[in-house]
């Protein structure tokens, strides 16, 4: 009977605490800021700067200042190039400006009229790009076209080149052999850069306001010294464990609609890779934000107010999509950052998640970055325990202080 009601006393202590998280997070503008910017419109306006996600054919205008024979060889190759198409030869820098303005180009390629001279001198020659900036791959396809055109037409005239360098380079450079690499990674047979770039992007977006809303929160409790409260009904370390398990019981139920937004309705509407079965991507989002939200609980020792988190996290999404080991493989990093790869719970888990769902893995496949994440979760939600009594313990203790010092200012 009494271990009844022990169940009964701390189930009713875990509803209240549940329902207080709740209005701390509906009653903070600041807060509700992060996770609708964050989520919804940052989702969206990620995925809307690189649609469309693999640029060909886009319409060019070439300015040929020099109007010779190579500039006109560089502007076919220009034009053979996959990713843009030459829509017309412009003599004159404002028409080509007035076409781009109207739309009718996303980028210019200007060509000056010391163009041959400079080839012919066995000096560097030079273009210019300009492109516009809705998309911003309009601008990384203008520059694949025009410095891929320019690289092949180096190779066509290179030996010409051989009387401009002294005789031991030319030895050097006749007795080397060509190397010649290409690759397409096996998950983006498109080579689009959406497709490669945004569903990482997504789990950092997971983490990064995640983590963010925790800081504010713990922050803000420390600030405005209402973490006291908390030990109300003692500062035990079950009594904490069930603050940390009410609090993320609120984070996960949050992000379990954000992440049917982000990696579930995202994909659909711009066509992203969807590959992963809905329950084993479940089966990983499960650990993942767990580990999460115990890390931000833990890290809650350092966010002494509510803006610092912002400030403090807001930045990191390149180093965190570099330490997951998407874009650099992981087994050529120094050992110190493949030791962050296991400790943040963004980098397992984003290599996970472009596994299951860019790859078309199962939970086999990540079997590695699945037990991390679990890993995670217990070493984190000691710690969460061990912060948060510390905090509440150090809060009692401040305001005990100043009560004093009151009283015998008074006295």
């Amino acid at each position: 009977m009494k271990i009844l009601n022990n169940m009964k006393s701390n189930l009713k202590d875990i509803a209240e605490l549940i329902s207080r998280e709740f209005r701390t997070i509906a009653t903070s503008y600041s807060i509700l800021l992060v996770l609708i910017g964050g989520i919804f419109i940052y989702g969206l306006l990620y995925n809307y700067m690189y649609q469309p996600n693999v640029i060909r054919n886009a319409p060019v205008v070439v300015v040929d200042k020099s109007n010779s024979s190579l500039s006109r060889e560089y502007t076919r190759l220009i034009d053979a190039a996959p990713q843009v198409t030459v829509h017309s030869n412009e003599v004159d820098f404002i028409a080509a400006k007035e076409l781009m303005k109207r739309n009718e180009v996303v980028g210019i390629v200007y060509i000056p009229k010391d163009f041959d001279t400079r080839v012919k001198l066995g000096e560097e020659s030079i273009f210019i790009t300009y492109g516009v900036t809705e998309a911003f791959l309009y601008y990384s396809a203008l520059q694949e076209a025009s410095s891929g055109a320019m690289l092949e037409l180096d190779g066509r005239h290179r030996a010409d080149m051989v009387v401009f360098l002294p005789a031991n380079d030319v030895q050097q450079i006749a007795q080397s052999s060509p190397i010649t690499i290409s690759g397409t990674i096996l998950y983006n047979h498109t080579e689009g850069y959406g497709n490669y770039l945004i569903p990482p992007v997504l789990m950092v977006i997971i983490f990064q306001t995640l983590f963010m809303v925790i800081g504010m929160i713990s922050g803000k409790e420390r600030e405005s010294r209402s973490i006291r409260l908390f030990a109300e009904k003692g500062t035990s370390l079950s009594r904490v464990s069930r603050i940390i398990i009410s609090k993320t019981f609120v984070y996960c139920i949050l992000y379990a609609v954000f992440c049917l937004f982000l990696l579930g309705l995202l994909p659909v509407i711009f066509d992203l890779p969807n590959l992963g079965n809905v329950y084993e991507i479940v089966m990983l989002l499960t650990p993942y934000l767990l580990s999460i939200s115990f890390l931000g609980l833990s890290a809650s020792i350092f966010f002494t107010d509510s803006e610092t988190p912002i400030l403090m996290i807001a930045f990191f999404s390149v180093g965190l999509v570099f330490l997951s080991g998407i874009s650099y493989p992981l087994e050529l990093m120094p050992w110190y950052w493949q030791a962050a790869h296991y400790v943040i719970p963004a980098a397992p888990g984003t290599l996970a998640f472009v596994k299951l769902n860019c790859m078309g893995a199962s939970l086999a496949d990540i079997q590695t970055e699945y037990i991390t994440l679990w890993i995670q979760c217990g070493v984190y939600f000691i710690l969460a325990c061990l912060t948060y009594q510390y905090n509440i313990k150090k809060a009692i203790r401040s305001t005990d202080l100043i009560k004093n010092a009151n009283h015998d200012y008074n006295n």
